[in-house]
């Protein structure tokens, strides 16, 4: 079965001004994926995968059982102190997402102190990880949320975790409104606090990216319907404060694209939209109205459908558009784009365009969750129908598969595979780290990565 994606663009654009100068993969990848004699992960030769943790296995620390739907992640120097030179590190925290809505599936257990709404499901699970990657511990991070799907690391060793929801008290069984960004900590100078961050909006959130230099968080909105999600900025009362400075708030803005309401309408690589406006959201909290459908004046708010992954580069922030269709309601359609903002010069650019991938089960997946690989290179996982893949992209162009998911969740009828998501690499750069959502499974790839 053959399996690769097609773009267009500057790849290299999307590596400059970062430590990732060589490329991860090298100039054309690790070669072909080598069928997985257990039918779990195919890697390409030399490299072999670990199961960390699995739905439903009990949690080491009695709290209950391990839960469904496993999403974003990041991966953090127990210590504090990151090695970026490939010798042995010591322990390594997961921080990992259960996006879980009240869908029977196995909740996020309710542990006293950690739960913010008793009646939702989803949150985060910790896994520390000794430096062979065997699991020391397992526990249960924040409890009480729900449809935690991505999020981001934040300049102190946090992890910020976000619901990609927006349902009230009330409805759906909650308890209480949902639609927040939470701070989830597992050192304990920096524990979890259950208090959302409730002026960073409360709409459906993605992912974000801090800029390092001034503290500026950026977040995206992956909303379903029709008016699409925006990009947005957050602008802390407090910037770089430090743990638990969030919460003193901030202003919430969302970006404008002069003459462009539809970022979708843009499809040539390097198309480049100057003088990008930012809005002052009218209400964060979304009392009456979503954000996307209120009042932002005459000129409008620029939307798209699909935005997922989002991370900081150089002097830019860059996020993913994952797929645009006109019979959902977009203005035009693509595979997958990939855009850069420049704050300096308030420019907006389109720095790749994803093509029907050339997969024989299902053309046009789709790229969700991304990292740039800390040697170079990009992970993208995609999310879509068929076969699901890792694959990596080198900054000379090269896309290659880095794994494949071989976990059938279908019928002898109608084969499915679970998609990947949370791909990060581990703080000395010799592990990756990615879930399948489902069935839930945590992986640890080793191999002769190249640096």
């Amino acid at each position: 079965m053959g399996a690769g994606i097609a773009f267009t663009g500057a790849l290299s654009e999307l590596f400059t001004g970062t430590a990732a100068a060589q490329g991860t993969g090298g100039h054309s990848g690790y070669g072909p994926l080598v069928p997985d004699p257990d039918g779990v992960l195919d890697l390409p030769k030399g490299f072999r995968y670990k199961i960390l943790s699995r739905t439903g296995e009990d949690l080491p620390s009695g709290e209950g059982k391990v839960p469904s739907n496993f999403d974003g992640m990041a991966a953090f120097a127990a210590d504090g102190h990151h090695n970026r030179h490939g010798h042995k590190h010591g322990k390594t925290w997961l921080v990992r997402n259960h996006e879980n809505r009240q869908d029977g599936k196995v909740g996020v257990p309710t542990v006293d102190g950690l739960t913010y709404d008793p009646d939702a499901k989803g949150g985060c699970t910790l896994l520390e990880l000794d430096h062979d990657n065997e699991v020391l511990q397992e526990r249960v991070g924040i409890a009480g949320t729900s449809t935690n799907c991505a999020g981001g690391p934040s300049p102190w060793d946090t992890w910020l975790t976000c619901e990609e929801t927006e349902f009230k008290a009330g409805e759906e069984g909650y308890s209480k409104d949902h639609g927040f960004i939470f701070e989830v900590g597992f050192r304990h100078d920096r524990p979890t606090s259950t208090e959302p961050l409730t002026a960073m909006g409360r709409f459906q959130h993605e992912a974000i990216a801090f800029d390092p230099r001034n503290g500026v968080v950026y977040e995206t909105e992956d909303a379903f319907e029709k008016p699409f999600g925006l990009f947005y900025r957050f602008l802390p009362e407090k910037p770089l404060g430090g743990y638990g400075s969030l919460h003193a708030g901030g202003k919430l803005q969302a970006m404008r694209v002069p003459g462009l309401p539809d970022l979708s309408v843009a499809q040539e690589p390097g198309e480049t939209f100057d003088g990008i406006e930012w809005v002052d959201v009218p209400d964060p909290l979304a009392k009456e109205t979503p954000i996307r459908f209120q009042d932002f004046g005459k000129k409008g708010i620029t939307h798209a459908q699909k935005l997922e992954g989002c991370y900081w580069g150089g002097k830019s922030v860059y996020f993913v558009s994952s797929f645009a269709k006109s019979d959902e309601g977009s203005k035009a359609d693509h595979y997958g784009q990939i855009w850069r903002y420049d704050p300096k010069r308030k420019q907006l650019t389109l720095v790749i365009v994803f093509g029907p991938d050339t997969d024989l089960q299902m053309p046009g997946e789709e790229p969700d969750n991304i990292c740039l690989a800390p040697s170079g290179g990009l992970m993208v996982c995609e999310d879509g129908e068929g076969a699901q893949h890792v694959y990596g992209l080198t900054k000379h162009g090269k896309v290659y598969p880095m794994a494949g998911n071989r976990q059938d969740i279908g019928t002898p009828e109608e084969p499915a595979w679970g998609e990947f998501a949370g791909v990060t690499f581990s703080p000395d750069c010799r592990t990756m780290y990615f879930n399948c959502y489902e069935p839930g499974t945590t992986f640890a790839v080793t191999g002769p990565w190249q640096h």
